[in-house]
């Protein structure tokens, strides 16, 4: 199977190229979006002797198709709310339920976008894996792009009292963006089976995951906030704040039977350690 999905983006890529387009190998580019400072551990069952470190990466992804670019997750502060001084620079931030929340950024994510060679304008589609305010900061800059989202987090995002933990104003403009609403429990995104977006709600009624199969690489399941800490996982803990902590326990068990039918890794996007081993663009994983 693995031989006929590189031989059919081998055909795709070969006839764009005849073609005169411009073609993206299908890659997978992991980018810094920063470190939330040190948590409390009681919102997710744990102690501080539980886990291995206390802070939490905030990654984000784009993914390169020959059919086109998905970026999946956008970061926790909004790339034009502070200025880089190629340290890292504490950002202090009020969401509107009046919770604090601190982040330490090192580089915004539209350059590092650039870097890789792909500025927001060469994004087709964009995917949140949920609503909350450390995965949407700069989804205004991908208004142009087609956004892939489930209905009840669409509403949910726009309704007149927005939930707990989200930022509206960072994704106010995909309101007119070209919009998918994702009515089947698994989307695939370029119709080869090699991007599928997941429903996994618990975390949040229309929270989602990504798997990719990369040909090299292997299968990879981009996590969202089905677990934050390797050690919930674990440890079998649920967070407190779930939408519904029994809808999350049953996302989990049918996740992790995925990942063993699958062989797939995968990719807790808040573990700390973890997602500092991972290359970091313009590297890639193809």
């Amino acid at each position: 199977m693995r031989r006929l999905v590189a031989l059919a983006v081998a055909l795709l890529v070969a006839s764009a190229v005849i073609a005169g387009q411009r073609v993206q190998p299908l890659r997978l580019y992991v980018f810094d979006c920063g470190t939330l400072a040190s948590a409390d551990m009681s919102r997710y069952r744990l102690r501080e002797s539980d886990v291995a470190t206390t802070k939490m990466s905030v990654a984000c992804f784009l993914i390169s198709h020959p059919r086109g670019v998905l970026m999946w997750d956008v970061g926790a502060v909004p790339d034009q709310t502070w200025t880089p001084t190629g340290r890292g620079e504490l950002q202090h931030l009020t969401l509107p339920d009046g919770q604090m929340r601190e982040v330490t950024m090192v580089t915004p994510l539209l350059p590092q976008l650039a870097a890789a060679g792909f500025p927001p304008a060469s994004v087709t589609f964009l995917a949140l894996s949920h609503n909350h305010w450390d995965h949407t900061a700069n989804a205004n800059a991908f208004a142009a792009a087609t956004w892939l989202v489930r209905p009840n987090e669409y509403e949910a995002m726009f309704a007149a009292a927005p939930p707990p933990l989200t930022q509206p104003a960072t994704y106010q403009a995909l309101r007119g963006a070209r919009t998918v609403k994702i009515a089947s429990d698994d989307y695939d995104v370029f119709g080869d089976g090699s991007v599928v977006i997941k429903l996994a709600p618990g975390h949040t009624p229309g929270h989602q995951v990504l798997f990719v199969r990369l040909p090299r690489t292997g299968p990879v399941l981009l996590s969202g906030d089905l677990y934050h800490y390797p050690e919930e996982r674990r440890l079998g803990r649920v967070p407190t704040f779930e939408a519904d902590e029994a809808q999350t326990a049953t996302t989990r068990a049918a996740i992790e039977e995925f990942l063993r039918r699958t062989g797939a890794q995968l990719w807790i996007q808040h573990d700390f350690t973890g997602t500092g081993k991972l290359r970091k663009a313009p590297e890639y994983y193809d």
